[in-house]
């Protein structure tokens, strides 16, 4: 199988599971506005989620991409299994030994941190989010070994059992919530949290087998040190990052108690297709990233050292057929993002309104509720594209064992953001802060770009800008012939029932799909027909 027939299956199959795990993702926001609504409550949640969010990005979450897939793909590219298993068994104990540590840190540091994340709540709901986050802290330990497991299996190229992680997750929110609100409240959602990170362990463990787990914490390690070589810089980064994650959560309390739940509800339609095209895009071709890079490397004594530095890998980037690989498996990548990233931006803004009434605007969530989501959605959904190529660059970063110019980027971003916030949220209020993220992310990916343009010599001769133009261009169809027909729907459908917004809302799909198909069809991309070629290859395999 080709290098991108490869790719394209693989994030295929991730993608077929993020499309399981973000259907239950909005499932599960539809289940916290039904019970609560964008209320103080739902706020208080989000800021007590933080916490372990906060603990898992810092301490293992960052380092899946930009140091265990790279290293343990390395071990796993010279077959050498029994090396693998005995690197990732020491970074399993590591992580257990700190995970714990901050857990009970964090549980003795609850009021303080009600304090930074809520101060603008009122006194009920701080007291609220302290009980939530005492709660829901366990959970980020059983989240870091999945990601643990998650770098291994990615490493072996296997993606199945990964795919489906966030679908468990949220499967064991949904359920005790529904199950446990009545008895418990807001609690039940705390406890689903809780239920939800072990069972990502669960389904995991299959993938684990022949797994030969030892208890040692050899630090001295050369994978180890790779590791923490690797993911230093990261780490510093993503301190910088929270700090930031911080202050939004502080001075979003302040806009209203409703606003971190308003918030929370619009990233839910800005992640999901973030998470089925850029997440498993880049995840698929991290791995492929990661050996084409290793390729321009020697072994030295069992340890995986530089051969030429960027410099010189630059100068000779012409006749160096391991980069030429590289560079086509990033822009393949990028171009395939983007195919399906741009569609959904203009989709998702044509249809905010219908799309959130239809998915929130039940129980305890108002009319008001679908406003204000709404409002913040339309001002963060600029922002898609460039996040959607903003993580294959950084994956393209950390496959090159260069994890501290993204760190740099990252610290410039929350510069930026804390400007623009702390200027727009006295005229704008919540907006304004929505705003400022979305003027972060997106220069955070001009950035990146164009110092990786710089770095490799350039990326002309791959496509890229015609495809960009030529889906740019199906995409800005999609409005054109939605407008004209909407009224048309609307007659056709009755927006004031479930019924009629279900049909209004599949015709409206369906339409902005086939128009986008048509026109790419016409403008011969040949991505997407590679993509169908491969989805067809592998439906008559199953047959």
């Amino acid at each position: 199988m080709t290098t991108k027939r490869r790719i394209v299956t693989a994030a295929g199959l991730i993608m077929f599971g993020n499309v399981v795990s973000r259907i239950l993702g909005l499932v599960r926001e539809q289940v916290i506005a039904i019970l609560f609504g964008a209320s103080g409550l739902t706020s208080a949640f989000v800021a007590a989620l933080t916490v372990p969010t906060m603990i898992y990005d810092l301490l293992i979450g960052g380092a899946i991409s930009a140091a265990l897939i790279p290293v343990f793909s390395d071990y796993a590219e010279q077959e050498d299994k029994d090396e693998l298993w005995r690197v990732a068994s020491i970074i399993l104990n590591f992580a257990l030994l700190i995970l714990g540590i901050a857990t009970v840190s964090m549980i003795v540091l609850a009021p303080q941190l009600v304090w930074l994340l809520a101060i603008g709540l009122d006194q009920a709901t701080q007291a609220e989010a302290l009980r939530l986050i005492r709660i829901v802290l366990p959970s980020v330990i059983f989240l870091g070994l999945s990601g643990v497991t998650t770098a291994i299996l990615y490493a072996r190229q296997m993606f199945i059992y990964p795919a489906f992680c966030v679908a468990a997750f949220n499967l064991g929110v949904i359920v005790l919530a529904v199950a446990l609100a009545p008895m418990f409240g807001i609690a039940a959602l705390a406890i689903g949290v809780l239920a939800g990170a072990i069972l990502q362990i669960i389904l995991q463990l299959p993938g684990l087998r022949g797994f030969r787990f030892s208890f040692s914490l050899n630090l001295r390690h050369p994978g180890v040190k790779r590791i923490v070589s690797l993911y230093g810089p990261v780490a510093l980064g993503l301190i910088i990052s929270q700090i930031g994650v911080i202050i939004d959560r502080n001075l979003a309390s302040r806009t209203g108690e409703e606003s971190m739940a308003v918030m929370r509800f619009a990233t839910t339609l800005v992640q999901f297709p973030l998470g089925l095209v850029a997440t498993a895009t880049a995840f698929a071709i991290l791995p492929t990233l990661s050996r084409f890079s290793t390729a321009a490397q020697m072994s030295v004594n069992g340890i995986i050292v530089t051969e030429r530095r960027e410099a010189l890998i630059s100068q000779n980037s012409t006749g160096d057929s391991s980069l030429d690989s590289y560079k086509e498996t990033l822009v393949f990548g990028m171009k395939l993002a983007l195919l399906a990233i741009l569609p959904a931006t203009i989709g998702l803004v044509m249809l905010r309104l219908p799309l959130i009434r239809l998915l929130f605007e039940h129980g305890a969530f108002n009319a008001e509720g679908t406003r204000l989501t709404a409002l913040a959605f339309l001002c963060y959904a600029p922002q898609l594209p460039f996040v959607a190529i903003d993580q294959l660059l950084i994956f393209a970063f950390y496959a090159r064992k260069n994890t501290l110019t993204p760190m740099l980027v990252g610290l410039l971003g929350v510069i930026v953001y804390l400007v623009a916030g702390l200027s727009l949220i006295g005229p704008l209020g919540m907006p304004g802060l929505v705003l400022a993220n979305t003027l972060q992310n997106s220069l955070h990916a001009v950035v990146l770009f164009a110092l990786l343009w710089r770095i490799v010599a350039g990326l002309k001769g791959y496509g890229l800008t015609s495809t960009v133009l030529k889906s740019g261009l199906a995409a800005l169809c999609m409005p054109v012939v939605y407008y004209p027909l909407a009224p048309a729907l609307g007659r056709l459908a009755n927006p004031q029932t479930i019924g009629g917004q279900i049909e209004y809302v599949v015709l409206a799909i369906a339409m902005g799909v086939l128009t986008y198909l048509v026109a790419i069809w016409l403008l011969r991309v040949e991505e997407a027909r590679l993509f169908w070629r491969a989805l067809r290859s592998r439906l008559l395999g199953l047959a």
